[in-house]
């Protein structure tokens, strides 16, 4: 006999009403900072080379720091316009037309985007095949509250604009779209599939924390802010290599 979740012989706990701690009238990062002591933000550059030089660090540390280790630096980065044509960086590099075709779009879209991260996890593929956007489950997720979308209609490998397009489209005023068959932020897929494995009834985040969680946790500077201490580990394991 196949296992069961056999909820029904266990006590029934009664649901305390949410808490709603919002700090009003604090914006995130300083509702962040222990008693007032700054964190680190976003930093700011004298001149446009310097800006453009912390801005290739910090796309090839999280390249870096992912499963095939120490495979990018920032002078492997190759700067392409809209068009295609190549306008700077490692002119003698290639650039993957399908990449290009997605990434191209998204910006054509958003203006307001500066950079994309287009991965194929393991849980963000199996998650994918669903069609269906993560539910707000626990805090970590809140940082898609209203902000991912699903993307179901595959169209291929995307060699043409219509693709990136289509998938540009899907995204609307979002940070993340699921797109059918690719992937997702891994965490977080991991866990909603751990979820639904276990068959037992679901307790979500309210909307009214989940929009303060998103409020407080996914501005700009608080992203930033959070992933320095991965960026220092990838630093420290391969010595700065990738800022080369």
């Amino acid at each position: 006999m196949a296992p069961s979740a056999v909820t029904d012989l266990l006590p029934t706990a009664s649901k305390p009403a949410p808490m709603h701690t919002e700090i009003k009238d604090v914006d995130a990062m300083s509702a962040m900072a222990h008693r007032g002591k700054a964190l680190p933000s976003i930093p700011k550059f004298a001149s446009h080379a310097e800006t453009r030089q912390w801005q290739l660090e910090h796309m090839a540390g999280p390249i870096a720091s992912s499963p095939v280790k120490n495979t990018q630096r920032a002078s492997d980065m190759t700067c392409v316009d809209l068009n295609g044509e190549v306008t700077g960086g490692n002119t003698a590099g290639s650039i993957n037309a399908a990449g290009f075709q997605i990434h191209s779009a998204v910006h054509r879209a958003r203006p307001d985007v500066h950079a994309i991260r287009h991965t194929h996890s393991v849980c963000g593929r199996a998650w994918s095949a669903f069609s269906k956007p993560l539910e707000m489950l626990n805090q970590d997720v809140c940082y898609f509250y209203n902000a991912h979308s699903v993307y179901a209609d595959y169209g291929g490998i995307a060699n043409e604009a219509s693709e990136g397009e289509r998938i540009a489209a899907s995204l609307g005023s979002g940070k993340a779209a699921i797109a059918e068959p690719r992937t997702f932020d891994c965490g977080s897929c991991k866990v909603q599939l751990a979820v639904e494995v276990a068959g037992l009834e679901k307790h979500f985040v309210s909307d009214e924390e989940a929009a303060y969680n998103f409020k407080m946790a996914s501005t700009p500077e608080t992203l930033y802010c959070e992933f320095q201490p991965h960026l220092k580990y990838e630093e420290y394991k391969c010595r700065g290599d990738y800022k080369a």
